[in-house]
Formats: C-alpha cells, sequence, structure tokens
C-alpha cells in the first residue's frame, strides 16, 4: 500500500512538472557599438564652445550632416549644447539672426584584435585522408586583447542670417570612445575603457580595480588654423542694426568683421 502510494506521487508530480523557455533577441547593431558612438558625440559635441552667441536667436541648420551614424542624436546634442550655452533655439530659419551649421567629418567604429597564442586554423587532411573535411584546429590563447573605438568629427560655423557675414567658428572637435575586453590564460574578459564605470569581469564591476582614466596624449601637435576656435565679428554688432531699415538702403556700408583670434602659428 505505501508503495503505491509513492508511486502515485511521483506520477503526479511528473504531469504536474512544466518547462520554461526564455526568448532572446540582438539588435541589428549591438549595444556596444551604440555606446561607443554615442560617447564620442556627446565628448565632441562637448568640446565646442557656444558661448559667443549666447542670448542670440539661432537656427541650427543640419542638412551638411547627410546620413552620417546617429545623425539625429548627433542633431539633438547639438540643439542641446545650444540652449545650455545660453542660445535661444528657432525652429525656422526665418525668425533666427544667425545660422549655425554642423557638419561631421566622422562618426563610426572600429576594431582591433591582438592574440598571443595559436589562432584558430583548417588542417587539410592528405593521403588516404585527401576526401575528408578539413581538420578543425580551435583558437589556444595564452593572453588575448580585442579593442573597439568610437570616432567622431564636428565642426559648427555661424553667420548672420541676412547678410551672409561670418560670425564664429567653433574649429574641428574630435574625440573618441574606447572599449577594450582582455582575455588571460582563458580567464575574461576584463573590460574597461570610456563606456565603462572602472573594470568590469564578464559584464560586471570588478571591486578594487584601478579606475580607467583616459584621455588625450601628451605632446600632441596643435591643429592648423582651420581646426582653431575664432570669433569673426560680436552677434551684437549686427543685432544692433536694423535688417529692413539696410535692406531699404542698399548702399548703406556693413562693418567688415573683426577677427578675435589669430590662426595658430601666427606668431611662430
Amino acid at each position: 500500500m505505501r508503495h503505491a502510494l509513492v508511486a502515485s506521487g511521483l506520477c503526479i508530480l511528473m504531469l504536474a512538472s512544466g518547462c520554461g523557455t526564455t526568448r532572446t533577441t540582438s539588435t541589428a547593431r549591438t549595444a556596444t557599438e551604440q555606446l561607443l558612438v554615442s560617447d564620442a558625440i556627446d565628448r565632441a559635441v562637448g568640446q565646442v564652445n557656444f558661448r559667443a552667441l549666447a542670448g542670440q536667436s539661432v537656427f541650427l541648420a543640419d542638412d551638411a550632416l547627410g546620413t552620417v551614424v546617429d545623425k539625429q542624436y548627433l542633431s539633438s546634442s547639438l540643439r542641446q549644447h545650444l540652449l545650455a550655452s545660453g542660445c535661444i533655439l528657432r525652429e525656422k530659419r526665418e525668425d533666427a539672426d544667425f545660422v549655425v551649421e554642423a557638419r561631421a567629418g566622422v562618426v563610426g567604429t572600429d576594431s582591433h584584435d591582438l592574440l598571443f597564442g595559436i589562432p584558430a586554423m583548417q588542417v587539410p587532411q592528405l593521403g588516404a585522408f585527401s576526401g575528408v573535411a578539413p581538420a578543425a584546429i580551435p583558437e589556444v590563447a595564452f593572453a588575448k586583447r580585442q579593442e573597439q573605438r568610437g570616432l567622431a568629427k564636428v565642426a559648427v560655423f555661424a553667420y548672420h542670417r541676412n547678410t551672409g557675414m561670418p560670425v564664429w567658428q567653433s574649429g574641428l572637435a574630435v574625440s573618441d570612445s574606447t572599449a577594450k575586453n582582455f582575455w588571460v590564460l582563458g580567464a575574461g574578459p576584463f573590460q574597461k575603457g570610456t563606456i565603462f564605470n572602472g573594470t568590469n569581469f564578464a559584464g560586471g564591476e570588478l571591486k578594487g580595480a584601478i579606475p580607467f582614466t583616459g584621455g588625450p596624449a601628451e605632446g600632441e601637435p596643435e591643429p592648423v588654423a582651420l581646426g582653431q576656435e575664432a570669433s569673426f565679428a560680436s552677434p551684437l554688432l549686427f543685432a544692433a542694426v536694423d535688417d529692413e531699415e539696410k535692406a531699404q538702403q542698399p548702399g548703406r556700408a556693413i562693418p567688415a568683421p573683426q577677427m578675435a583670434s589669430e590662426p595658430a602659428g601666427a606668431n611662430k
């Protein structure tokens, strides 16, 4: 009788038991790639100083961005930075006193891999085994490094909408972001870079690790004049002149812009 009850209980448990599955998907672009690109954009836009246009009504012309990667994020970041710098944004070009035009030379990622060990390879079969599929030798890595970089190169300039005269240019804002993965004797990945908070191990934060302090290398040469910030004329110079009055008096002289900074190397 006792055995019958145990058997009945086991049958009930087997019938009541079940299993569950979890469905996972991956986006077309990895989260790491998106973080690298957005972080590089944030750093590059943060280098632009819009204070020369503070208090002025501006229109952001982003047509030159074309089909650049994450154009909407870059355009929105520029708009936010304009507002944070004290500029007054206008949705229509004709409502603004100044036009701010943005362009991007680079927005993208690249990667570098380094392996200390034996890479994976296919060994062809010879002799009697010539018809057999090649044997695969797996990768044997004593140490391995994988580095991904996000790069962004942004430039902005402004001009007076009615006269087309130059007012200001930002110079070249170039920045990068990094994500580095390390494996040692099969253990890893150890992760660090600008998109991580300190050093991670297999996706989790590694306690007691020295935080990554990235930054530009010392001794880098200064950029050429095109890459220097320069103010051509104060926006107040144009704000003081009534646009309609100038249109009615085509012969009225327009003050020539004054360079507020000299190109790099002018005094060298």
